[in-house]
Formats: structure tokens, C-alpha cells, sequence
């Protein structure tokens, strides 16, 4: 599918410096696009690829001056990332929600309701009683459990696992091999020393505009619902445990484990392969660094926690110096001792 110049600057509200009836069929980067992709330059250390590349067409600042002739239109724009990041999600759409139709062999059962434009994939299995919005595209081997609901315009990609009851918003994308509403980790201690499984009875809840990533898993509540809220992002080969709460438009990196019962915030940042043990309360605007293990309650907003037990950054910095010094304070300590020894020696 093709676009002018003239048409793609008019959804970024741009102005075209050259050929606007120039046509644009994919995208590229500046230093290898080829000839009809479009491409951007923001960081100007990539300036000299723009009087070199072979993109159709560039998205600058609309403050940018060249330095000398530029081979490719111009779409000049308040901010080329945020304008480019536009077109990246406009051809995302594009690509992701073309697919309409049903591939065979594909399992349907009874009573589910699915709307306009659904796609479901080859070997891809849709329980009893699910409800399947408009523009819904689920790929090949995701199974979706009984009655499950998923709003419009959601993707689940290939070989992702909804369990029954699982409750899915409009706009959300489930990524390969994620499964959401597998039972919590629950067991009960016996008196012999064995365990005793728990049953998990609840659900989970996905709000509108969730993302989550590849091999993701998040259980389903003991009683009650898991709730992630409206915006939240969720990264590759993160655990999120049985009854957590994550508030809007939070992001969680790779590898990271929120114990059960555990409520966090909105606008969070957790980095990578950070830990949050069970039944914490963790406020909003919170950051948690990689590799941080939080083991107590955030009260305050906008704290910044580092190590493992976290704490707030700059007490930790300054720990950490001091960490970092202990070598060389251990060689004076063992100095002074040997200069008070010797002292008490000659006084002797």
C-alpha cells in the first residue's frame, strides 16, 4: 500500500519541503533506507546520513537548516521520534489487523459471539460462552478458555494462552507464548510436611490499551480478580502472582516477579528483573532500578529505589561510596592498629 508525501505529512501535521506527490510504501532507517521507504532523523550525530541516504522522503525538525542539498523530501515537524513513532504505529495497524477470516482447521464452541472483522488463525481454539469483539485477531495455536471476553481491536498472537474467565479490554496485545489466568502459586503447609493445593477461583482482569510481552505470565486471583489497569505495559518473561494490582499506564521490564497480593501504583517504572514480595502497597510514580528486591511498602510518590533490599536512591548512593571505600578503610584501620601497638610497645 502506497501514500504520498503529501498525505503522510498531513496526518503528522507537517509541512513538505520537495516532491509531495513523491510515493512511500514502507519505512526505513536513515543510514539504509532505499529508495520509496521514509525515514527520520531526530538524533543529529546521524545529520550526514540524511545528504546520503536513499529514503523517498526524511521527518526533521522544523527548525532543521542543512548544510548542503538534501537528495530526499522533507516532512518538517515539531518532533520527528513522536511523528515518526506515529507512523510506526499506523503501519503496525496495518500490518497486524489486514487478516480477517477464518483459517482451517479452527475450533469455535458453542454459545461464543464474535464480531465484524475477527480473524481467528489455523489450529487457534475459542471456548464455550466467549465473547469476541470487533477487529479481533487471534493467531494461530492461542487457545482462549470459556468464557472469556476480549474487547475490540485486541490482538493474541500465536501459541498465547487465555484461561476461562479471563476478562480482556479493547485495543490490548497478548504476545506469543503469554499466559494470562494460570493458577496462583498457592499451597497450605500440612502437618506432615506436604502441601496442599489451594484452589484458585478468581480471574484476571486486563483493562484497555495492555500490552503482554512474550512468555508473560500472570495468575488468576485466589477469590476477586488480578487487575492490571488501562495503559500498562508488560515485558517479556515477567510473573505477576495471584490478586496483584497494577495501576494505569505502568511499565514492567523483563524478568521481573510481583508477588501475590502485591498493589502497585500508576506510572511506575520497574526496571529489569526486579522483585516485590507479597501484600505490598507500592505508590504511584514509583521507580525501581534493575535487579532491585523491594521487601516493604512505598508510601510516598515519585521515589527512586535502588540495591537489594531497595531503598531511596540517594541514601543508597552514598552507602554505596562508602561500600566502594571499605578496602582502603580497612587498610588504614589495620594501619592505626599496627601504629597504636608499636606506641604501646615503646611506652612499655
Amino acid at each position: 500500500m502506497k501514500f504520498t508525501v503529501n498525505q503522510i505529512a498531513l496526518l503528522l501535521g507537517g509541512t513538505v519541503v520537495g516532491n509531495g506527490e513523491e510515493e512511500i510504501s514502507t519505512l526505513g532507517k536513515i543510514e539504509d533506507a532505499a529508495m520509496g521507504s521514509i525515514s527520520f532523523l531526530s538524533n543529529l550525530k546521524y545529520e550526514p546520513f540524511l545528504y546520503t541516504t536513499k529514503a523517498s522522503a526524511v521527518i526533521v525538525s522544523k527548525d532543521f537548516q542543512p548544510k548542503k542539498e538534501v537528495p530526499a523530501t522533507l516532512i518538517k515537524v515539531d518532533d520527528p521520534y513522536s511523528s515518526f513513532t506515529v507512523l510506526l504505529e499506523e503501519y503496525h495497524k496495518f500490518i497486524s489487523f489486514q487478516k480477517s477470516g477464518t483459517e482451517e482447521p479452527a475450533f469455535i464452541g458453542e454459545g461464543a459471539v464474535t464480531g465484524n472483522d475477527v480473524y481467528r488463525g489455523a489450529f487457534s481454539y475459542v471456548g464455550k460462552g466467549c465473547k469476541i469483539g470487533n477487529n479481533v485477531k487471534i493467531y494461530p495455536q492461542a487457545y482462549i478458555g470459556e468464557n472469556v471476553e476480549i474487547g475490540d481491536n485486541t490482538i493474541v498472537l500465536a501459541g498465547a494462552k487465555i484461561y476461562p474467565d479471563t476478562k480482556i479490554g479493547n485495543n490490548c496485545t497478548i504476545h506469543a507464548g503469554a499466559v494470562v489466568g494460570s493458577d496462583g502459586f498457592g499451597f497450605a503447609p500440612q502437618a506432615d510436611g506436604s502441601y496442599k493445593a489451594i484452589p484458585q477461583l478468581g480471574n484476571v482482569v486486563l483493562e484497555d490499551w495492555v500490552s503482554i510481552g512474550a512468555n508473560a505470565t500472570i495468575d488468576c486471583a485466589t477469590l476477586g480478580s488480578t487487575l492490571i489497569r488501562r495503559g500498562t505495559k508488560i515485558d517479556n518473561l515477567v510473573q505477576i502472582a495471584h490478586n496483584v494490582e497494577i495501576g494505569q499506564n505502568t511499565v514492567v521490564a523483563a524478568q521481573t516477579g510481583i508477588a501475590g497480593s502485591t498493589k502497585i501504583g500508576s506510572s511506575c517504572i520497574i526496571a529489569g528483573q526486579a522483585g516485590i514480595i507479597g501484600h505490598l502497597e507500592i505508590a504511584s510514580k514509583t521507580t525501581i532500578a534493575a535487579q532491585a528486591g523491594v521487601g516493604k511498602n512505598i508510601k510516598e510518590e515519585g521515589k527512586i529505589l535502588i540495591g537489594s533490599p531497595a531503598f531511596e536512591r540517594n541514601a543508597y548512593m552514598k552507602s554505596y561510596a562508602l561500600y566502594r571505600n571499605l578496602p582502603d578503610l580497612n587498610k588504614r584501620i589495620k594501619e592505626l592498629e599496627e601504629k597504636i601497638i608499636n606506641l604501646r610497645s615503646s611506652e612499655s
